[in-house]
């Protein structure tokens, strides 16, 4: 059995090109849950230069914008965690410490 077949066809498959990502939803979140030294607006303000950037095509300058709010977010989310993490054990050591002066043993009551 015999195919018919064009010899002068050439498909040329390109890599499509990977947009950046914008973390603009986690940069709302960084605002609204904590925003430690205005890190969420910081980042929220490079995330939407990130998507200003996507849009317009300069995808060098997307990439740069999306790392810095990326970092911001980690360091804002870093810093909330640490925050409620020293709370927590503040909290408890004084309602330890409230009922050993009461005299509940071991902290119970």
């Amino acid at each position: 059995m015999q195919y018919n077949r064009d010899l002068d066809t050439v498909v040329t498959i390109v890599n499509p090109v990977e947009h950046p990502r914008d973390y603009v939803v986690w940069s709302i979140f960084s605002i609204f849950y904590g925003n430690p030294f205005c890190l969420g607006l910081a980042a929220l303000i490079f995330s939407i230069k990130a998507r200003d950037m996507k849009v317009t095509g300069d995808l060098q300058r997307a990439r740069g914008y999306s790392k810095w709010a990326l970092g911001l977010n980690v360091a804002a989310l870093i810093i909330i965690v640490l925050i409620v993490l020293c709370l927590m054990i503040i909290l408890e050591k004084n309602r330890f410490e409230h009922n050993n002066r009461n005299g509940y043993p071991y902290g119970s009551g």
